[in-house]
């Protein structure tokens, strides 16, 4: 059996229970290269074999999957985060479809979800945006021209960007052409959950300057909306004076005081805040 596996955005403990059983009775593990924590292959028992996917083609993959099968070994593809983001996996479960090997996917926390954890945000805020666009920059892969950057900036709603570290001048004037002000507030995440995770706190305006101040030029996340700086209103999940399937609302006033008090917070002021 051949399993595709997420291993998750680069901590070794955010490995999926699933994933770290996989790894751990896998015969064979194909792994991408540098993005995938190297720890994770400690979980691998002595005489599995490793390969390292960083410096082989996709014919080279499938010649040691395919020969995995018709020893009725047991494989593990790990892929860096979730593999269903800029995985690459379709064209290798497409093989393995020609070539009548079963397979399956377990999948995995992605870097975005690290990302938010090391900004401490929440990405879909009451009254600020309530959508996440996950997107690139074009480069080696094309993008299609309906799904640019200055497109999707014009809906100003919660951006995560990947692959585009190298080209924030560009990136900067994509989303500023798009719709978002300039002072629009930005992160960038180096590493997000690895020991050397950076959190750089800038603007739209000022993402080149400050990835070039700390150094990063690739392996990072851009982050881009309201919910990294502004007011929000309160959820009514928990609002006390709106009823769910589970809970009635509260005939007690003082509480109804307290959410309309809540109704509008303030995030608190990171701006200040460029790594951890």
């Amino acid at each position: 059996m051949i399993t595709f596996v997420g291993a998750g955005p680069g901590a070794e403990d955010l490995i999926t229970v699933r994933g770290q059983r996989l790894l751990q009775s896998a015969d064979v593990v194909i792994y991408a290269g540098s993005l995938v924590n190297p720890g994770l292959l400690s979980l691998c028992r002595k005489e599995c074999e490793i390969y390292n996917s960083a410096k082989m083609t996709l014919e080279e993959v499938m010649e040691v999957m395919e020969r995995g099968e018709k020893e009725k070994k047991e494989i593990v593809r790990l892929h860096t985060g979730d593999p269903c983001l800029y995985g690459a996996i379709r064209e290798q479960m497409d093989e393995l479809d020609r070539c009548g090997i079963s397979f399956e996917v377990c999948p995995g926390v992605s870097s975005f979800c690290g990302a938010a954890a090391a900004l401490e945000a929440e990405y879909t805020l009451p009254g600020i945006s309530q959508s996440v666009v996950i997107t690139r920059m074009a480069g080696r892969t094309p993008v299609p021209e309906k799904e640019s950057i200055r497109s999707f900036a014009a809906h100003q709603s919660t951006m995560v960007i990947f692959l585009s570290t190298g080209m924030l001048r560009q990136l900067s004037e994509e989303l500023i052409r798009g719709g978002y002000p300039a002072d629009t507030p930005a992160a960038i995440v180096y590493k997000a959950t690895w020991p050397e995770e950076k959190v750089l706190r800038c603007t739209v305006a000022d993402l080149a300057e400050t990835a070039e101040a700390e150094n990063v030029t690739k392996t990072a996340l851009i982050v881009v909306g309201r919910v990294l700086d502004g007011k929000y209103e309160r959820s009514k999940l928990y609002d006390p004076s709106f009823t769910t399937e589970f809970r009635k609302a509260s005939a007690d006033p003082g509480k109804r005081e307290l959410s309309a008090h809540a109704e509008e917070r303030k995030l608190p002021d990171r701006r200040n805040l460029q790594s951890r």
